[in-house]
């Protein structure tokens, strides 16, 4: 359809429309109706249950009759003089929001704007809108009188508040008739509602028909209001106060809604009418919807505000089956697109994946998508404007509702009269998908009523509580038991109810009939529950008691069952033999194009021969799940494969790790010697063996004694381990051979032995050498001496700065007498811009004490001595960082004391003997 009313007219309009469909008659649930305009509120709705696949459009398609129930209603709005031109702008949008937000087609509506009547040519009432159907055209034009309300003729109305003016025009444009003066009013088959809007308070004081002063005049607009109240209520019209600002009259609009016709859509709270203020006209919109929900038994789902362009979204509950998607724009120049919880831009007319559409108020400052069937989940709506129309913020909201269809067993299927039965029932929504989620049912409550010949109706309560017969709370299975009256005879009909916000029923009744007497065959069906994928099979066991003469052929049938659902029962006719009792197994196939989700219906054992009846049935509780993929089928293989390869990749890491360290030589140490006496020795540090190999070299040069270097250039000789832990040499130019550790092995002229392990790291290699030691004691005797200590210097290994070392050892003497002595010596050495120094004690083979110096160059190693806790100290070469070798000098001066039996006593002196060791080693 083409919009071309101004935004005031549509915001009346959709006002309108919105009022009259949620209202039903009291008692009585309205339905949802299929959403007309797309553009006002596709906002993305919370994920919500899987949905059935689309359904052919014959299987869409609804008939009017069960679609929302109808309303009709009228929206009188206050035009008052108090009023300024803002308040009546946001009336004109919150009306325009009823009129496009109705749910069904088939409602109709009325705007009646009203002030005072004071001088010739006024009139306290203006009819804006007629009455008008709310389908596609009568929106349309109740869009464009809507936007009248924006502008208050002061030449034609007053600027007094004419309350009962106002209620008598609504009433008698909604058309109900009245009943007998005294009688009570009769509920209405379709409801009529008045929603008005007001600022203030009733005043005719200046109108003159109703008095000749002031004071007079009040009095008799208050009697006048108590009349036209009672007028009200005998023709079942509801009046919604709704007040805005600071001077409402909050007895007066409590009176109004009291004393017109107090039914209501459902038996839930608050849907019986009542007042409402608010602080000002901003709050009007979310107000007045919220109002017209609960008088139309419908609900509403606050989205998303922003301005454009921007996303926003509202949600669609599962149990929503007629819905609008609102959106106030206050300017026409927004532009609206939806987007389903799909993400796919829907329509905004005609049908989509087996939802309708239908938008409204697309010029309009209100728009409105209503939608028949919609897909549950988060709704998105995109708005765009043009610059200098991107100011107002845009609000999102959804009213819905779910029309629900009833489940119904009896049991036993064909009673007796005066014989207790038990009725369960399930919910299932248009499409016949089965609601199992209690949450989507909070505060349902759902009655039955059974009528037949012979007995007066009767109605009783169904719970889901898990008392008896209730089988198990929360289970959406509704429960209760009644006695047959004991005049029923011939056919009965059961009818259930169901009431919660937001919720109605289709009253769809359950036909039964009496049985007379015993029967002669009496049957049980047994269903399976399952989980199956389309083109499987449900098992059921049908147990039957034949006490007639002969064999009864019965029929077994699919009842109530999901629209699209493919279900066949093999056999479809069994016999059963008389004179006894016989199970009969059969099976419900589920074909392969039934759509996804529990399935509705039931399982009927029937009797051809005695006018099909119901000898019994049973739910049918199958859940139909997507066949499994190929990860579903094989995933649990998958895993443990994965598992058992990392496992071997584990333990294949594992094994190089130790392959690597068994030929690792960090620590192994090189001991150099010539004739029996040791010459040197070098330790291998971490990182210097590569692959498990090390290069060495021997420097016999200038008369120095040989030292052990590492080969840094290749060249040398190469010490190797494998990775079982042996070692082999091959000596420079040399064939390998094999070493065992302790046993020297030859090597040119000199003899190497192999022997120690890990060292810790950055690791040196020690050095042998001579110490001096001085000490004194009584006797003569002889002594041995060592020096140990270690270096922290800078070289090319290890460290910035300095070195420094320490050393300590200890001396023993005998003589004539016996004696112990101690001494400390300390060496400090220079170099290259480093320094170290070191403390040792010492003793040599001597009599009395003595001391003496040693030189030492850099290029003698350090070698890390072990620690008894923690990381072992790290030693280095003595000097500075440049490549020239430094020179360090060292002198050690001891004490030493002695105590000795023998000749006599005296001081002697001597000179410190040799000393070996790892200088490095504590």
């Amino acid at each position: 359809m083409q919009w071309t009313n101004k935004g005031s007219a549509l915001l009346l309009a959709g006002a309108l429309v919105a009022l009259t469909g949620p209202l039903a008659a009291a008692g009585t649930p309205g339905h949802p109706r299929a959403p007309r305009a797309p553009a006002a509120a596709a906002h993305p709705a919370a994920p919500s249950a899987a949905r059935p696949a689309a359904h052919p459009a014959a299987d869409t398609a609804v008939d009017p009759a069960e679609g929302p129930d109808p309303i009709d209603f009228a929206v009188v709005v206050d035009q008052s003089a108090s009023l300024a031109d803002k308040d009546l702008a946001r009336e004109t949008e919150a009306a325009g929001l009823l009129s496009q937000g109705e749910i069904s087609e088939r409602s109709r509506a009325t705007v009646i704007g009203f002030s005072s009547s004071e001088k010739a040519g006024q009139s306290p009432v203006r009819e804006v809108c007629e009455l008008t159907v709310a389908d596609a055209a009568g929106r349309e034009r109740l869009s464009a009188c809507v936007q009248l309300l924006n502008k208050r003729d002061a030449a034609r109305m007053g600027p007094g508040t004419d309350f009962p003016a106002a209620i008598r025009q609504a009433v008698t444009r909604l058309g109900q008739k009245r009943t007998t003066a005294g009688a009570p009013a009769k509920a209405p088959a379709t409801p009529k509602v008045v929603f008005l809007l007001t600022d203030g308070k009733l005043d005719v004081s200046d109108s003159p028909e109703y008095g000749t002063d002031a004071a007079n005049r009040q009095s008799n607009g208050e009697r006048r209001l108590t009349e036209e109240l009672a007028r009200a209520r005998a023709a079942g019209v509801q009046i919604w106060p709704l007040g805005f600002g600071t001077e409402i009259d909050r007895a007066a609009l409590t009176a109004m809604a009291e004393r017109g016709y107090r039914g209501a859509c459902s038996d839930v709270p608050g849907s019986v009418p009542h007042m409402r203020v608010v602080g000002s006209s901003a709050e009007l919109d979310k107000a007045l919807q919220e109002t017209f929900a609960a008088a139309r038994c419908a609900r509403i789902s606050h989205g998303t505000a922003g301005k454009p362009p921007a996303d926003l979204t509202v949600v669609i509950p599962p149990i929503a089956t007629d819905g609008s998607l609102t959106v106030s724009k206050h300017d026409p120049k927004v532009r609206v697109t939806y987007y389903d919880p799909a993400g796919r831009k829907v329509p905004t007319r005609g049908e989509f994946d087996g939802s309708t559409f239908e938008v409204g108020g697309q010029d309009g400052p209100v728009e409105a998508l209503r939608v028949k069937n919609p897909l549950p989940g988060r709704w998105r709506v995109h708005i765009e404007a043009p610059e200098g129309h991107r100011d107002r913020e845009v609000a999102v909201r959804a009213i819905w509702q779910g029309m629900l269809r009833s489940d119904v067993t009896l049991d036993p299927a064909s009673p007796r009269a005066g014989e207790e039965v038990t009725v369960s029932v399930r919910m299932q929504t248009r499409r016949g998908v089965t609601v199992t989620d209690p949450r989507q049912l909070a505060d349902l409550a759902v009655a039955a009523e059974l009528r037949g010949d012979g007995f007066a109706p009767v109605t009783f309560r169904l719970a889901d509580d898990g008392r008896a017969p209730d089988r198990k709370a929360g289970d959406v299975r509704f429960t209760g038991t009644l006695t047959v009256p004991a005049g029923a005879t011939g056919d009965l009909e059961l009818t259930t109810r169901m009431s919660a916000p937001g919720v109605t029923s289709d009253r769809r009744p359950l036909h039964a009939r009496i049985t007379q007497g015993t029967p002669l065959v009496t049957a049980g069906v047994v269903l399976d529950r399952a989980t199956v994928h389309p083109g499987s099979t449900v098992r059921g066991t049908l147990d039957v008691t034949n006490n007639d003469a002969g064999p009864r052929a019965l029929r077994l049938a699919v009842e109530n069952r999901t629209p699209g659902a493919e279900l066949s029962v093999s056999p479809a006719t069994v016999t059963a033999p008389p004179g006894g009792s016989t199970r009969i197994p059969f099976t419900v196939t589920v074909g392969g194009g039934t759509p996804l989700g529990e399935l509705g219906g039931r399982i009927a054992a029937m009797d051809p021969g005695d006018g099909e009846r119901v000898l019994d049935d049973a739910f049918l509780e199958v859940l139909v799940v997507a066949p499994p993929t190929w990860w579903d089928r094989w995933w649990k293989a998958v895993v443990g494969g994965a598992a058992v390869l990392v496992l071997i990749g584990v333990f294949l890491v594992i094994q190089i790790m130790v392959r690597r360290r068994r030929r690792d030589l960090t620590g192994v140490t090189i001991e150099l010697r010539a004739d029996g006496r040791a010459l040197d020795r070098l330790t291998i540090g971490r990182g210097q063996s590569t692959r498990g190999s090390f290069a060495f070299a021997i420097d016999d040069m200038g008369g120095a004694p040989p030292t052990l270097h590492r080969a840094r250039n290749g060249g040398g000789h190469v010490l190797r381990r494998t990775g079982t832990g042996h070692m082999t040499l091959r000596p420079r130019g040399g064939t390998q051979i094999s070493l065992r550790p302790g046993e020297p092995a030859g090597l040119d002229t000199f003899e190497i032995v192999v022997g120690g392990g890990a060292t810790g790291r950055n690791g040196r290699s020690g050095r042998s050498r001579t110490g001096s030691g001085s000490g004194y004691g009584s006797g003569t005797g002889s002594g041995f001496g060592m020096d140990d200590g270690s270096g922290f210097g800078t070289d090319d290994d290890f460290g910035t700065g300095g070195g420094f070392g320490f050393d300590t050892g200890g001396g023993s003497g005998s003589g004539s007498g016996s004696g112990f002595g101690t001494g400390a010596g300390s060496d400090f050495r220079t170099g290259g811009g480093g320094t170290d120094s070191r403390t040792g004690d010492g003793s040599g083979s001597r009599t009395g004490d003595g001391s003496g110096s040693r030189t030492r160059t850099d290029r003698e190693g350090r070698i890390p001595r072990p620690r008894r806790f923690g990381r072992p100290w790290r030693s280095g070469r003595s000097g500075g960082t440049t490549d020239n070798p430094t020179i360090g000098t060292g002198t050690g001066t001891g004490r030493g004391t002695g105590i000795g039996s023998g000749d006599g006593s005296g001081l002697s002196t001597g000179t410190g003997g040799t000393t070996a060791g790892d200088p490095d080693l504590f």
